[in-house]
């Protein structure tokens, strides 16, 4: 599938202080691994995503479930790219 702009992330929480990231959430009918293709997100920069906000991602046909990704690209264009983030 494709990313519908209709259907964008919401911001939960933005970042507090001048640097701090913000949180998003996303759920759509996508596999989190199509969610992490290169633009996905063709209006990210026009939504406000910076590089190194958080994203949970929920697949809307799963009963449940959510995978933690952050954003790693804001082109000039205004496409973002998220990868998954790895908890350690």
């Amino acid at each position: 599938m494709a990313y519908d702009v209709a259907d964008p992330p919401k911001l939960l929480a933005g970042g507090l202080g001048g640097g701090q990231p913000s949180l998003w959430v996303y759920v759509s009918t996508d596999v989190h691994t199509d969610v992490d293709a290169t633009g996905y997100f063709t209006n990210g920069a026009a939504l406000g995503l910076k590089v190194g906000d958080f994203m949970l991602v929920g697949k809307s046909t799963s009963t449940i479930g959510a995978t933690l990704h952050y954003v790693q690209t804001v082109t000039a264009g205004g496409a973002a790219t998220i990868a998954a983030a790895i908890l350690a």
